[in-house]
């Protein structure tokens, strides 16, 4: 009896749900991915434009790379103009196209700096304005998983009002996590929120795919379990992608079959749905961590270190660019390099295309491959950039020559730290004095860095500004806490004043003590670990076995000692591949720059075997990093946990650990610039660098590891192969405190952005400071002109929300706090300080983003 009521409630449920979903309405988001880059055929705006005529209850949302319609607009100049006029009425009532991404090349942003993430808005904005001028930009939506968990502060101060985290038919390299219902409130780091239609908690992977969740064709099954999970006005979502379809024969994504998808559905752009269909509201705030962005690239394979390496130094160099052309048009009123900073800055966007990432084999029109691409863009924006400098070098210190060398500083800190300098070759016959203007002598050493040699010496420059050095020559001999020592076992020891490191060539010349004297001499390797520190291990697919470095003995070279740095390279063998691992302690500087180099012998293959690829099956080789080759860093932490940084944020990881061998349960496990392995007392830790980005491997038992190499069957099937010596840098900081109070974001800037020195004839100077900030509170993210108005962008990456001060050399007519797209949030009061001095007051809350604009901006002085 009892068996027969429960059979008869169920029934009754199921009946009950079948009414409510026949009656229900549904929505779908349509639209268009790609561009001329990715994809975008001749005569698709035409295509577009008959669609939209044929079907007048079709409404379509673009994501099309802004540059294409310069094309379009030759190509096609009949489609562009219909497409214009149907695309003037922005209302979100009537509107039948709404431009969802139009950031400049589609990047993944995850993958690259937060200012980059900016422009790739603002220039893009600015370009698709160009062709629509009636554009509004009210919704951020994406084919593929461009996310990342800044996204709500950077929309915002750019007037989005919606996002979506879906991406339901591109998921190939990756997705956002499921969370939530019909709406959630999307909360980024500094506590913006964004209304948001996100991956539905109840929005499964699609089963038997690696590439789509169940939302991408509004089939009935996704619709039911939408409305039984509480979602009463479900929205799925397809932005077609024109390299499936060359052309998109049928329009719609739906087609007019209602008999395959559910009924009755209704086209809607983002802006439209959430307005009128959507509840329009939630109470839910999803407090969103990076970790919630899962994407699986090749990481380790050497194409994408290359790509990654590349776009890394291009946007380090750009920024110091547009920094160095402020202080000169800040302290000689130079003209503003526009043309050479807009195309340093086109270029590295491009550079950062999605598609560059997960396809970058994938040739062009022209021939050459999005890597190929990668190679000439970011070159064009490092050559840009160059000139940009060193015509500021030239107009701030003169021609490069004399016996003064001026020190410049880009970062918004005092910095007390090495640099070096290219000196005439007459210089490099004698050792000299460095002298500040005190007079204090400071020890030199002569250097050599990427093949030329230069002298290193210790310079104190003040935030945002230069100091100045004069040299003499001298035969007094520096003393110094740099030695490297043979220790009677054969081992090495290399010691600083602020580090003792120890190696062993019996073992590879693994790092078997690190000792950090700052720190109590606090030992940091873990030689109680079957992994030795820096070993490098990997499982070798042809010898069918994990290999390691430390199998074979290595021969120690000292190449360079003296009284500011020693360097030693590691030669070893790892199977029968020879490696070169290098090591460099500097006085006074907390990071220990390492590198490494292997040098391949024939095939060779890297990664989990056995693993045949097939397109549909979730189980890929390149997933699970402990069969990549890695370096291992096992390190005395008490019960551990790991940091991370992201695009203006830093995550406190969630996972037990990183490891994962299936597309459907893919973890965070990217390193941006840094990861740091801190106590959970928050007393002390340690933190790796990286030069790009890339993958790291920790977990229980398994110590903190960087990727080197994976190499073998990719995405599509392709073969990613070594074709090339691999060669990386990365850094270690043993630290006291958290990455707060270490202050490891800054620490990583000071590796994007090394000091400049520059030899010059001028007269010698007092140091300058263009900028200050109170208690150094504060990241100097950006600094650039437009026109007369200088533009400061600032982050928060470790201070309070209290106010500080900031100090800035000249004369401001007015000082705003703006948006990033120009609308005015308030007028800062300024005051006049002695020394051509002006200041001003401000506050950003903790991951907090604030840009500044000085209006009519008149230099102090003109020395």
């Amino acid at each position: 009896m009892k068996k027969t009521y429960l059979t008869f409630i169920g029934v009754v449920c199921l009946l009950l749900i079948s009414e409510i979903v026949d009656a229900q309405q549904a929505y779908f988001i349509d639209g268009y991915h790609g561009g001329i880059y990715g994809h975008y055929p001749e005569g698709q705006t035409s295509f577009m434009v008959r669609k939209l005529q044929q079907y007048p209850d079709w409404n379509i949302n673009i994501e099309i790379e802004p540059e294409s319609w310069d094309v379009v607009k030759q190509r096609d100049p009949e489609g562009y103009a219909a497409f214009k006029q149907l695309f003037k009425d922005q209302s979100a009532e009537t509107g039948r196209i709404e431009y969802v991404n139009p950031t400049y090349a589609q990047s993944y942003f995850w993958g690259t700096s937060g200012e980059s993430a900016i422009r790739q808005f603002t220039y893009g904005m600015q370009m698709v304005r160009q062709h629509f001028p009636e554009a509004v930009f009210t919704t951020y939506s994406a084919e593929e998983p461009c996310f990342t968990s800044c996204l709500p502060s950077i929309l915002k101060s750019l007037g989005y009002s919606y996002a979506s985290t879906k991406n339901p038919n591109t998921m190939w390299g990756g997705y956002v996590a499921a969370y939530g219902g019909e709406l959630v409130n999307w909360v980024s780091p500094d506590g913006s929120k964004l209304l948001t239609v996100p991956r539905y908690a109840c929005e499964a992977l699609q089963p038997g795919s690696t590439w789509q969740s169940i939302a991408w064709y509004n089939s009935d099954d996704y619709i039911k379990q939408c409305l039984v999970a509480g979602i009463n006005h479900p929205v799925g979502m397809c932005l077609q992608d024109a390299a499936w379809s060359h052309g998109w024969d049928k329009g719609p994504w739906l087609g007019q079959d209602t008999t395959r998808h559910y009924h009755p559905t209704a086209y809607k752009t983002w802006r439209n749905y959430i307005q009128y269909s959507s509840t329009g509201s939630t109470p839910d705030d999803w407090y969103f961590t990076q970790e919630d962005v899962r994407c699986a690239l090749m990481w380790g394979t050497q194409v994408m270190q290359q790509l990654a390496t590349d776009i890394r130094g291009a946007e380090n160099s750009v920024i110091q660019a547009e920094k160095m052309a402020s202080y000169a048009q800040m302290f000689r009123g130079c003209e503003w390099p526009d043309s050479l900073l807009h195309e340093a800055w086109r270029t590295l966007l491009l550079s950062q295309h999605h598609d560059c990432w997960i396809v970058p084999y994938n040739r062009l029109q022209g021939g050459k491959s999005w890597a190929g691409n990668v190679a000439d863009w970011t070159d064009v924006t490092n050559e840009n950039s160059s000139l940009v400098i060193d015509h500021a070098l030239r107009v701030l210190s003169g021609e490069a020559q004399g016996s003064t060398v001026r020190v410049y500083n880009t970062l918004a800190i005092v910095r007390d730290e090495l640099v070096s300098v290219e000196t005439p070759s007459s210089w490099q016959e004698d050792q000299w004095v460095a002298i500040d203007e005190k007079g204090s002598e400071h020890a030199t050493q002569w250097i050599t860095e990427h093949g030329i040699k230069k002298l290193l010496f210790r310079a104190q420059v003040p935030p945002a500004g230069f100091a100045v050095y004069s040299f003499r020559k001298t035969r007094k001999r520096m003393d110094s806490d740099m030695v490297i020592r043979v220790l009677p076992n054969g081992n090495y020891q290399v010691e600083s004043d602020l580090y003792v490191l120890t190696l062993n060539p019996q073992r590879g010349g693994i790092i078997e003590s690190l000792q950090a004297k700052a720190l109590q001499n606090k030992e940091f390797a873990d030689a109680t670990y079957e992994r030795g520190f820096n070993e490098l291990r990997g499982f070798f697919i042809q010898e069918n076995a994990f290999l390691s470095g430390t199998t074979h003995s290595a021969r120690i070279e000292i190449i360079e000692q003296g009284p500011l740095a020693s360097t030693i390279a590691i030669h070893g063998k790892i199977g029968s591949h020879d490696f070169i691992q290098t090591i460099r302690l500097k006085q006074g500087e907390p990071l220990i720059d390492m590198s490494v180099k292997l040098l391949w012998n024939g095939d060779v293959r890297i990664g989990e075997p056995g693993i045949a690829f097939k397109a549909d099956d979730p189980r890929k080789a390149f997933y699970d990093d402990r069969y990549k080759l890695l370096l291992h860093f096992p390190t005395q932490v008490d019960d551990p946990q790991i940091y991370k940084d992201a695009p203006f944020d830093v995550c406190k990881s969630g996972l037990e650990n990183t490891f994962f061998n299936r597309w459907d349960s893919i973890k965070h496990n990217i390193i941006l610039h840094w990861v740091d392995l801190a106590a959970k007392d928050d007393s002390y830790g340690m933190a790796l660098f990286t030069d790009h980005t890339t993958s790291y491997a920790h977990g229980e038992d398994f110590p903190l590891s960087m990727t080197v190499q994976y190499a073998g069957k990719g995405l599509w099937g392709k073969d990613y192969i070594i074709d090339r010596p691999t060669d990386i840098s990365y850094a270690l900081l043993p630290h006291q405190g958290n990455w707060k109070q270490s202050r490891l974001w800054t620490q990583s800037e000071r590796r994007n952005e090394p000091l400049i020195a520059f030899i010059t004839d001028r007269e010698a100077l007092p140091a300058v400071s263009f900028l200050s900030i109170e208690d150094e509170a504060y990241e100097l993210s950006s600094m650039y002109f437009e026109g007369k108005d200088l533009y400061i962008r600032l982050f928060n990456a470790q201070s309070d929300n209290s106010q500080k001060e900031i100090t800035l050399k000249g004369h401001p007519a007015k000082i705003n706090r703006i948006e990033l797209d120009g609308r005015i949030i308030d007028t800062l009061p300024v005051h006049e300080k002695e020394s051509g001095n002006c200041s001003f007051k401000t506050s950003i809350p903790a991951f907090g983003l604030q840009t500044i604009k000085v209006s009519n901006y008149l230099p102090a002085r003109n020395n």
